[in-house]
């Protein structure tokens, strides 16, 4: 499984923009093949900035997915509100204390 994590930071007049970008899209990224899940996190200490985690079967998925007309649509919708460039990792996780 691949964790790919992504750094967003947005002006502070365009957030609710995107949480309204991502409560339409969630489901669609979700849909995607090889998806199993996508997460919104912000950060305590500065607003301005959020962090999605989506779990995917394989990176060829995730390509697939950032490959799509979907993802280009969102995607060029949302860059647009950003106050600063996104960063992005794909992970492995290594260890849990999850039990499931």
């Amino acid at each position: 499984m691949l964790i790919r994590i992504v750094k967003l930071t947005f002006k502070p007049e365009n957030i609710a923009s995107f949480e309204r970008i991502f409560e339409e899209s969630k489901n669609g990224i979700l849909g995607s093949e090889g998806c199993n899940m996508v997460e919104l996190y912000q950060d305590i200490g500065n607003p301005n900035i959020f962090f999605t985690y989506s779990f995917w079967d394989t990176e060829s998925h995730l390509n697939n997915y950032r490959n799509s007309d979907f993802f280009k649509e969102v995607w060029g919708n949302t860059k647009k509100l950003f106050s600063d460039k996104p960063e992005a990792w794909s992970v492995h996780k290594l260890q849990s204390t999850n039990p499931s």
